[in-house]
């Protein structure tokens, strides 16, 4: 059983007549912030909850009261869920995810963004698996009555578990699914993820362009959503480009070595190593293929966002390129305040990931606004409505499908840390 569902730890700060967050953490949510859990510990979703106490006896493990008063008046409690990989194979990504979603939910609460209404986000474990994702959702629609959901983590988790708050009409925000086939599931789900389709042409065209490479081998986990998605966006890319694929090689998600695969591409000798993978394997292909020697130069699918990147690969992620949908240098005002509050908060560095989950919590609160209601089908009807919206992600927009629709950047590791490709 998971100790973290194990008991409820309150807390409340009175500060000018608001109840703010000050601190309330269990082994799972500590100083170190972007530290996922410890994925042999967890078979149910560890659960976080913001902003309102939950009553006695509850298994939330630990609750964040932020009250922001209306004016004129108490604010209307508004439940949201989040699902984030907490443990498993996206644990990295789904322990910024969460902090960026909770950072948001503290601002928009002390604030009074939505006029009237607090919000109340509860956090639960995907876990990385399709099957943990799909319990979170129904205990989210059917337990907590949430008005949205934010998640999964993963696309693989998203075409499990998406359907179920489809048939409940209750909007979902993916903020980092990236697959193809998420927002065709149906009418209530969205995303602020651009698709690796979006991302990936734009990456092929400037790293081909900036290092002039004929032909590429491509790698990539065939037992993901996620991966594969990359996988065809990275093919079609460089076939609408004419760069010529001289090998193809698969591995899952779980598998440590990669000898064999990577024997094969250096046989090939291509002028590029192309790979679609999360972190874990992607910090693996990455050392393992400059322990062999291989110097080419290696572009990333979005598995390789993430500073657990360039720290688990030290000094064979330097000249790695990835496309993103965010860069920490960006001069954009509200990133640059975005990413100051995270390292006040958490002392570390945000991600693309804690990006892109802020900027979820932030749309759905402007999609409140918009619709003057709290209601689920008022949500997913104004979200649409979200037009030429200011995030930290830059003007944000919803496409036609659902999707994002926002400028990409080109990135590549300099010195430990993702700049911009010039």
């Amino acid at each position: 059983m998971n100790l973290w569902r194990s008991g409820a730890l309150r807390a409340g700060v009175l500060c000018a007549g608001v109840l703010v967050l000050a601190a309330c953490s269990s082994n799972n949510n500590k100083s170190n912030n972007n530290a996922p859990a410890n994925a042999n510990t967890a078979t149910k979703p560890a659960t976080t909850v913001v902003s309102t106490a939950a009553p006695a006896g509850t298994s939330h493990v630990a609750t964040v009261t932020a009250t922001a008063a209306a004016a004129g008046g108490a604010a209307k409690t508004v439940k949201l869920g989040a699902a984030f990989s907490l443990t498993g194979a996206a644990a990295q990504y789904g322990a910024t995810q969460k902090n960026g979603a909770q950072l948001a939910v503290e601002e928009i609460n002390a604030s009074g963004y939505v006029p009237g209404v607090k919000i109340d986000l509860t956090v639960d474990d995907d876990a990385s698996t399709k099957d943990q994702a799909i319990t979170v959702f129904q205990n989210f629609i059917t337990q907590d009555k949430v008005a949205a959901i934010l998640g999964p983590t993963l696309s693989n988790s998203a075409l499990a578990s998406d359907p179920v708050a489809q048939q409940a009409k209750v909007p979902v925000l993916g903020v980092s699914n990236t697959g193809t086939g998420i927002t065709e599931i149906g009418d209530f789900i969205f995303r602020d993820s651009l698709a690796e389709a979006d991302v990936v042409p734009q990456t092929v065209a400037k790293s081909s362009q900036k290092l002039g490479y004929k032909s590429v081998a491509v790698l990539y986990a065939n037992d993901d959503a996620f991966s594969k998605a990359g996988y065809d966006a990275f093919k079609g890319a460089l076939d609408k480009q004419g760069i010529k694929i001289v090998d193809t090689e698969t591995f899952s998600t779980s598998d440590k070595d990669f000898s064999a695969q990577l024997a094969k591409v250096k046989d090939a000798k291509p002028d590029a190593i192309v790979v679609s993978a999360l972190l874990d394997p992607a910090v693996g292909v990455t050392t393992q293929a400059r322990k062999l020697g291989m110097t080419q130069p290696i572009i990333g699918g979005n598995g390789f966002n993430s500073p657990a990147f360039i720290t688990g690969a030290g000094a064979a992620a330097e000249g790695v390129i990835v496309g993103a949908a965010w860069n920490s240098a960006s001069t954009n005002p509200l990133s640059q305040k975005f990413i100051a509050a995270y390292k006040a908060k958490y002392n570390s560095d945000p991600d693309q990931f804690a990006a892109q989950a802020y900027t979820g919590v932030y749309i759905l609160a402007q999609a409140m606004k918009i619709a003057g209601s709290s209601e689920r089908q008022a949500i997913r009807d104004a979200l649409p409505k979200v037009k030429d919206f200011d995030t930290v992600l830059g003007t944000f927009n919803f496409t036609d499908k659902r999707d994002a629709s926002h400028d990409a950047v080109i990135q590549v590791v300099q010195s430990g840390k993702f700049v911009p490709l010039q």
